[in-house]
């Protein structure tokens, strides 16, 4: 069984935006996430994303542009990510498990790769992130403070980097 990382993207791996992200102009990687991800990666986690992309549902972007962000996002982190996982729906529009706080996502990757979730992590910015994982038995980090109180993470960072700092004393 493998040890994942699973991360959420806007928020987490790139700075947010609450008209969303979807250029590679626009997409500007937070500080510490490439070391971030080496260390993680040299550690044996396998990473993968999960990311509520509703912006496609709304006609916002294309699939092809978000495809064009992960791609320079793999670039420049030199092909860290192991698999990204996407939902283009918005709730608002479509009703879906695959959109978080659905765990259909998870689930996927789960069976895909062979994940063992007890020794596997959740890091996000928003309770939608962290209520799939800790359903599914999914240790949380939450980066910030955008987390309701009843949806907290087990633990609370600043950044990535000080999540993989975090998770990698776990071990």
């Amino acid at each position: 069984m493998s040890r994942c990382v699973f991360l959420d993207r806007d928020g987490v791996l790139n700075k947010d935006n609450p008209n969303y992200t979807y250029t590679i102009e626009n997409f500007e990687i937070l500080p510490g996430v490439v070391e971030a991800l080496s260390m993680l990666k040299k550690a044996g986690y396998l990473l993968v994303v999960v990311t509520n992309q509703s912006g496609i549902d709304k006609g916002i972007y294309t699939i092809d542009q978000m495809k064009e962000c992960h791609a320079y996002l793999q670039q420049v982190c030199d092909g860290a990510i192991d698999h990204f996982y996407f939902s283009p729906y918005h709730r608002t529009l479509h009703a879906s498990l695959l959109t978080k706080p659905g765990t259909l996502m998870f689930e996927k990757a789960i069976a895909r790769f062979g994940i063992d979730a007890d020794q596997s992590w959740m890091v996000g910015d928003r309770s939608r992130d962290l209520i799939p994982a800790r359903s599914l038995g999914i240790r949380t980090i939450q980066i910030g403070d955008e987390v309701e109180e009843e949806h907290r993470g087990d633990f609370k960072v600043h950044s990535l980097l000080e999540a993989a700092q975090l998770m990698l004393k776990y071990k």
